[in-house]
Parts: structure tokens; C-alpha cells; sequence
């Protein structure tokens, strides 16, 4: 008898379900988000007001919620969408967009002002992408200087909050960055239409992206929808805390 890491087991799961996918989806094609069954959304202030119980009724099994941007931005429906999912019943985590011309201590602390501890919530995420659009702070950082400004946030956010967090990125920054980095973290990649395994690097991806334009049941405006990597028991598994 032997006992898996906790790593290895990750991996292991990972490679298990990937199997399942793709025989589901069939020698011919890569496996596509309708082959995975647990869905869920990310919002912010741009998805207007939200009714979260029909959310729920439509199927969505989790929401992100963005929270805050650098060291003094809150996303204004922050505490409305917080409250109302959990009332609704929809697990909920909240996100935190970085901004890379403000030191990493200030964001998180200011992070942990706005996201209250709730032991139900979902792992806090920390969205780690160049803002090469911003009207403040367009640069890039060196690669070393990024994932040390990473490290600040992600150890105090799990010190905060007791859950390993998740890592939300998209490809550019994933290969400037995170690649052969950061194993240890559940990753949730942006790969809109297109599988994201081989793109990342065959990294065992738990949460996919898949498009930005989704529509959903109790939200007007259109929605970023997000698959899980696993089954329906290894989602219960990962809101339990033993995935």
C-alpha cells in the first residue's frame, strides 16, 4: 500500500477525467465544454443586476465574483452579488484582478478588507494578466519580479482564508510567467473556443474559460461561463475541501 501526495493525486484525477472526456468525445475531435458537467460564471458590475435564483435554477454551480482591482478599487456590486449568491444557494469565491504598479502587500491587504472570511465561500482566485489596455499602468514586469509579487499574495491569501487559492490567467501570461511555476495552485485558464490542455502546456487545468459571451438564466448581459475539470462527486469533493 502507498499514499499519493497530495500533488500526485491532483495529477492522477486530472489524467483520470481527461481519459473519461475524451472517450466521451470521441477520436475525432478534442473534447468540448458540453463534455464537462459542472458549469458556473464569473461577474462583476458589467453583468448589471443579477437574480440569483434563477441563476441557480439554470443550472450554474458556481460563481466568481470579482471583488477588487489593485489596492483601492472594489467592483461596486461586489457586496450584492457576495450576499445574494450565498442566499441563493450558489457557491461563490472572490476575485482579485492585479495591477502590476502596485505593490503586492497593498493589494492583498486591501483584498482582505473587502472579501469577508466566510469558511463556505469558494478559494479566493488572484487573476494574474498583463493590463496592456489600462490607461494607468499598461506595463509589463520582469518574470522573476511577477511571480515573487504572485508568491506575496497567494501565501497571505491562503494564510487569510484557509483555502489554497486558485490562479486565473490567460495564455500570454501563462508562458511569460506561470509556466514550470506555481504546480502546486489550482489553475483556471482563459481559452475561449478552444481546448485549453495542449495551449498551457498540458498543465492540469480545474477551471476553463470557455467563452465570454455566454447567456444565463437571471443575467441580462452577457457572462463569462467556466467549466470544472472533474466529475459531479469530484466537484462535491472540491467544495468539501478534499480534492
Amino acid at each position: 500500500m502507498f499514499a499519493l501526495s497530495p500533488s500526485s493525486l491532483r495529477k492522477a484525477l486530472s489524467v483520470a477525467i481527461a481519459l473519461v472526456v475524451s472517450a466521451c468525445a470521441g477520436p475525432s475531435r478534442e473534447p468540448a465544454p458540453e463534455d464537462y458537467p459542472i458549469h458556473g460564471i464569473d461577474v462583476s458590475r458589467w453583468q448589471g443586476d443579477i437574480d440569483w435564483n434563477t441563476v441557480r435554477r439554470g443550472g450554474v454551480y458556481f460563481a466568481w465574483i470579482k471583488s477588487t482591482e489593485g489596492g483601492d478599487h472594489k467592483d461596486p456590486k461586489f457586496e450584492e452579488n457576495w450576499n445574494a449568491a450565498k442566499a441563493a444557494g450558489v457557491p461563490r469565491g472572490a476575485y482579485h484582478f492585479t495591477y502590476w504598479c502596485r505593490p503586492a502587500r497593498e493589494q492583498v491587504e486591501w483584498f482582505k478588507q473587502v472579501v469577508p472570511y466566510d469558511p463556505e465561500a469558494l478559494p479566493p482566485v488572484l487573476d494574474v494578466e498583463w493590463n496592456g489596455h489600462s490607461k494607468t499602468c499598461p506595463k509589463t514586469i520582469p518574470r522573476a519580479q511577477a511571480r515573487a509579487e504572485m508568491r506575496i499574495m497567494l501565501e497571505e491569501m491562503e494564510r487569510a482564508y484557509g483555502k489554497r487559492p486558485v490562479i486565473y490567467t490567460d495564455i500570454t501570461f501563462f508562458n511569460d510567467v506561470i509556466k514550470d511555476d506555481f504546480e502546486a495552485y489550482p489553475i483556471w485558464v482563459r481559452s475561449i473556443r478552444r481546448y485549453p490542455t495542449s495551449r498551457f502546456d498540458h498543465r492540469n487545468w480545474w477551471f476553463w474559460q470557455y467563452t465570454a459571451v455566454g447567456q444565463v438564466p437571471g443575467i441580462k448581459e452577457k457572462v463569462d461561463r467556466n467549466a470544472f475539470f472533474g466529475t459531479a462527486s469530484m466537484w462535491e469533493k472540491f467544495l468539501n475541501g478534499t480534492l
